[in-house]
Parts: C-alpha cells; structure tokens; sequence
C-alpha cells in the first residue's frame, strides 16, 4: 500500500503533468476526440529521455556484461502459453462497484481509491456508497487472430514480457552458448486492462517493460537472488535519483506470488507516497516446469561435462520503462529563485537529459554569429542530440532549455567573432566558462562521462 509522506522539495503530480504537457514531453492520447482513459503519447523529449533510460538499462544489463543477452519477443504469442503460465485461469484482480456513484475499485486496495461522490473518503466509507459483492476482473487484453472476426482464433495482448523469454531458454540456451549462471534481458511493450489506471503515467493499460529472466542452479538461487536486489537498486542511484527516495521493500509472506520464494520492490517516493518502480522475484524453477509439462519440450539444462541435468532457478528484476522516466523526471523537477526570478528546472542526470546541449548565438540577426553557432551546431550533432535555439532573448532560451533538464549550453557572442572562444553554461551552477570553439565537441565528450551527483537536497 502506498504511504503517504510530506516531500522535502516542492515537486506534486501536477507540476509534473503540467510541465510534461508545456514542454512536449507526454501528451493525452487522442487528445482531438477527447483523449483515451490513462492513454498518453510521448512528445519528442519525452521519447529522447526514455530511450535514455533504456539505453541505460541495456547497457547495464548487456553491454557492461558477458552473462546476459538480449530478446525482442513478440506481442502476441500463441495462446497455449498463457495457459500454460496460469494467466488465463489466474491473472484476475477483485473489483467492486458502486451502484451510487458508478465507478469501479479494487476491492483489495479501497483504501487507497476515492469515493466517486466524497473524494475525502474511501469507497463505502459514506452512507450513500452501495458496493456490489467483489467479483474477479481478468487483466489480459483479449484479442483476435484472423480475418473473419467469426472464425478468428482468440488470443491475448501479452501482459508481461517474461514469458516470451521463457519459451525461448531452449534456443538461447543452444544458439547464444551460454550456460548458467547466465541471463536473457528485453524491453518490450505490455498491455494490461486495469481496473483503475491513473497517476499520470505510473499506472496504464499499455506500458512498457523493461524485464531480465537470470537462470541459475537451484542452489545458487537465494544468493543470485540478493545480489539482483542490490544491483538493481544501485542502478537507480548511478543515474542520479536520490537515496533518501529510495527504499527496499521485501513482500510479506502473504503478498508473494505462489511460485515465488522471495520478493523485493524497489520502491519512489513519487509525490502520491511511496509505490513501486521494479521487483526483484525469485521464481524458482516454475515458469519452466510449467512450459515443459504443457509444451512437451524439455527445458533443462545439461552439463555436457559432467552429465549433470537440472531445470534451473530464475531471478528476475522486473522494472517498468515508463515507471523510470517518472521518477527521472520527479526526481529532477527543481524551482529556485535566482535574481529575484523563480526558475523551474530538470536536473537530469547528463547521461538521462533528452538534450545535451544547446547552441545559442547571442544575437539572432547577427550573421556572423549565427554562421558560427550553426557550426558548431552541426559538428556536435554528429555525436549527441543537440539543440540550435535562436528565438527570442538569450534569458528566455536558456529558461526553454533548463525546463527541459539540457545540462549545458554554448554560446556565440561578440567575444567569439574576436578570439573564437564561446560562453558554456552549467545548468545546475549556472556557472559559465569560456572554451576555444574547437574544443568544443573533446569538452563536452569528457562532460558527459564526468561522474554527476544531484544537487538537490535530501
């Protein structure tokens, strides 16, 4: 259940939103015919800033290992293996409604749902409210296979993208010769028909996941498992979200799944309280167990060595892409007053940051100038996403480009037509340094790989 705490800092949900929205990070879907419930579409920052967290989480789970490998399954799989996993008979919430009010609430978590008529209160927590008896709502989004929508075939929009990975151990296991301890990761769009989506993008039907199944001996599992923990939660901190919003959250007896032996989440404390931004589960060997036995394919492993045969434990760390960018983005949001003006910022991480610099002439209609900033424009892009930005005074665009977190900016002044040196502004000390202009790109390489710390408080 989500905690409810005052935040040191001055960040709430609809600032978030606001600033989403003005700086064309998230929109509402199909905003023109009155949007989609919990629908949204990334703008151009905002698809930069999460490919940022997914390049992040590949580089960390791929790239900066010789354990783990990379996946894209499909979407839609035959329907035998949600059969097989249980989601079909088993993947269901328990929902009430409210003859008075019409809304519908998990009957499970009515004390985190507000009451259609008194949001003060919870659901059935005035005399008016009139709860129907609890029914189960199955989450899968179904859908159908065919052109004739009477003889289509029925299947199901994946609600996670684990099971793709599992029916595909064998190939991996024969093809990327690897043997465990080992690891496949992917990032992939699910779909999930929520009883009460909402908080903005922390809880919609489509969404993406960024999932990594790590198989091992059975006895190797639990300390596999701590390990996991750890290492997910330091990956949070190293792109610059702050510990003091960070907290491990290991499941109670009575929350773990029933194949499940140990669960932790790595939880944010997001302006609505504390709620969960990954969880780190150790499956035991079930998902393959239940693949073997309904698909008749022996998904073991077998040490060609020694002889030895066992069907191996998984570990999985299992983090939402959206869910990331969120909290990126909570965490970065920051006002402060500088001369007597408030100024609204995004202190990404470098490395997070849509934008990574901006180029600015100081005057517009100055020729020189602009020839120079374009320049140097061009150059930089070959490497990173960079910005030209010559509209409106010097102030307004660098307030433009602190509202979208870029962590520096250049600029082309009356100095630089004399000496060829141009202005770099910091974002987070709006400290400013001349630079020769053609050290410019070797400079702002050697910024980004600098290590980086928020400096937010707490």
């Amino acid at each position: 259940m989500a905690e409810t705490e005052p935040r040191a800092d001055t960040v709430t949900m609809d600032k978030i939103v606001s600033l989403a929205r003005r700086r064309g990070f998230v929109f509402p879907s199909s905003e023109i015919y009155g949007g989609l419930g919990s629908a949204y579409d990334y703008g151009h920052y905002g698809v930069l800033a999460k490919n940022n967290v997914k390049a992040r989480w590949l580089e960390a789970m791929v790239q900066e290992r010789d354990d783990i490998v990379a996946l894209d399954s499909a979407i839609i799989l035959n329907p035998s293996v949600w059969e097989a996993s249980g989601h079909v008979a088993g993947f269901t919430d328990p929902l009430v409604d409210c003859r008075t009010c019409k809304l519908r609430f998990r009957a499970d978590k009515l004390e985190e749902e507000h009451c259609g008529r008194k949001p003060s209160k919870h659901p059935g927590g005035t005399p008016e409210c009139d709860l129907t008896e609890a029914r189960q709502f199955n989450l899968m989004l179904e859908t159908r296979l065919g052109a004739v929508e009477e003889t289509g075939v029925a299947a199901y929009l994946r609600p996670e993208t684990a099971q793709g990975i599992f029916v595909n151990f064998k190939n991996v296991l024969q093809l990327a010769r690897r043997k465990p301890p080992f690891g496949i990761a992917q990032i992939g769009k699910s779909f999930r028909n929520e009883i009460t989506p909402g908080n903005f993008l922390f809880r919609t039907r489509e969404f993406e996941q960024m999932e990594m199944e790590y198989f091992v001996p059975p006895d190797k599992a639990d300390q596999w498992y701590e390990y996991w923990v750890k290492e997910r939660f330091d990956w949070y901190t190293r792109y610059g979200i702050r510990e003091s919003h960070l907290r491990i959250r290991p499941h109670e007896a009575d929350e773990l799944s029933h194949y499940s032996s140990a669960t932790s989440d790595i939880e944010y404390l997001l302006p609505f309280g504390w709620s969960e931004l990954e969880g780190i589960a150790n499956r035991g060997s079930f998902d393959l167990t239940q693949h073997t036995e309904h698909s008749g394919a022996k998904l073991e492993f077998v040490d060609s060595a020694t002889g030895e045969r066992y069907v191996p434990h998984v570990i999985e760390p299992a983090g939402g892409a959206d869910r990331a960018f969120l909290a990126f983005l909570v965490d970065a949001y920051d006002e402060e007053d500088v001369a007597g003006r408030q100024r609204t910022v995004l202190r990404f991480h470098p490395q997070i940051a849509p934008v990574k610099a901006a180029v600015l002439p100081l005057i517009a209609k100055d020729e020189r100038m602009v020839t120079k900033a374009r320049a140097l424009y061009e150059g930089l892009r070959r490497r990173h996403i960079v910005e030209y930005d010559d509209n409106g005074a010097i102030g307004r665009r660098y307030r433009r480009q602190d509202e979208i977190g870029t962590p520096f900016a250049f600029t082309i002044d009356e100095q630089t037509l004399a000496d060829d040196t141009v202005t770099v502004r910091d974002r987070d000390s709006l400290a400013q340094e001349r630079l020769p202009i053609d050290g410019v790109r070797e400079w702002l390489d050697d910024a980004l790989e600098r290590p980086w710390h928020t400096p937010k408080p707490g």
